[in-house]
């Protein structure tokens, strides 16, 4: 029996209300305005915003750890549902999203790689949702886009997202501010431990996965991760150490139950209100500077900006009386 198409629309509330109808249609349309931004986007936000966030599992690490593929492979072990706990039981999923975050295109600024280049086995599943976006030129390699999608997607009845970074070094730890569990990936013989602790990894890891843990240099990966975490200030939580070979889907099962100890930490200490309400504000104080960005870019286009710029070169006037003038007015 053919499926009679649902009439177009433009209207996030009755896209969002379609979305929740398991029409991916829909939810890809919004997501496409959260990506575009405008007024639009902030219509989307307003909407977003107003229910629970998914829990959100991050992957990040260098270019070449491996991440699109443990990605791809924990979305079948995600799908199976949160495994049983020491604090808590076992609970089922329906749907897990995916958010693959690449590099922006030069010429029209969308992601380089796709979805459904990156994990064609799913791309067809109606459990799993699968996104690509775009850094866009964000040296964080996270668009500040990304939280509002995550939250549009958990809005869309998504109770599980998983972001996969595109691997851009040290500023990889921005995606702490977007992730409840962040997932750390390395490979053997991964270099100078040092290195690794300048770029931040050790303060934003919840987990730490040594992938292609077939290849030799392991131990002496897991001796050097040690050894910095018994360096380290660490709370309540101390990141394990996960050994896997993502290409044939071992040790996935148990990442995948690592994250689930740590959400179960994170839930019964109360810790993960504490951590989404520092990610929250931080996200506000972000979103506070692209605002203020915008009204710099309103004020500098324009005659009185140019007229500023005239007393300036004659020397009537110095930058700070310049700018309070153009502020003001």
């Amino acid at each position: 029996m053919a499926v009679t198409p649902l009439p177009p629309t433009r209207d996030p509330a009755t896209l969002l209300d379609r979305a929740n109808d398991h029409d991916r249609v829909s939810l890809a349309r919004l997501l496409t305005m959260v990506e575009r931004g405008g007024a639009e986007s902030r219509a989307v936000a307003s909407l977003a915003y107003r229910g629970q966030p998914p829990y959100t599992v991050g992957l990040t690490g260098a270019p070449g750890a491996g991440k699109s593929t443990l990605t791809d492979r924990l979305i079948t072990t995600a799908k199976a549902g949160w495994p049983a706990t020491e604090q808590m039981g076992a609970d089922e999923l329906s749907q897990v999203a995916v958010l693959a975050i690449d590099p922006s295109s030069p010429f029209t600024g969308g992601a380089i790689l796709g979805d459904r280049i990156r994990m064609q086995d799913h791309a067809t599943d109606p459990a799993v949702f699968i996104r690509s976006m775009a850094t866009r030129g964000h040296l964080g390699g996270l668009s500040l886009a990304v939280p509002d999608a995550i939250r549009l997607l958990g809005a869309a009845g998504m109770p599980v997202v998983l972001v996969e970074t595109v691997g851009v070094g040290q500023m990889e730890v921005e995606i702490v501010g977007a992730a409840d569990t962040t997932v750390v990936v390395v490979n053997p013989g991964w270099g100078d431990a040092m290195q690794a602790n300048k770029a931040g990894l050790l303060e934003i890891a919840d987990i730490f996965v040594i992938n292609k843990a077939d290849r030799p240099g392991v131990r002496e990966a897991r001796r050097d991760l040690e050894g910095m975490l018994d360096l380290s200030i660490l709370g309540d939580w101390r990141p394990p150490i996960v050994e896997t070979i993502a290409q044939d889907n071992s040790g996935v099962e148990e990442l995948w139950a690592t994250v689930a100890a740590h959400r179960a930490h994170l839930l019964t200490t109360g810790e993960i209100e504490e951590r989404r309400a520092k990610r929250l504000a931080e996200l506000l104080r972000r979103t506070i500077a692209a605002s203020l960005a915008d009204r710099v870019e309103q004020v500098a286009d324009g005659s009185l900006f140019d007229e500023q710029v005239a007393r300036l070169v004659a020397g009537q006037i110095d930058p700070y009386e310049a700018s309070g003038i153009l502020l003001e007015g």
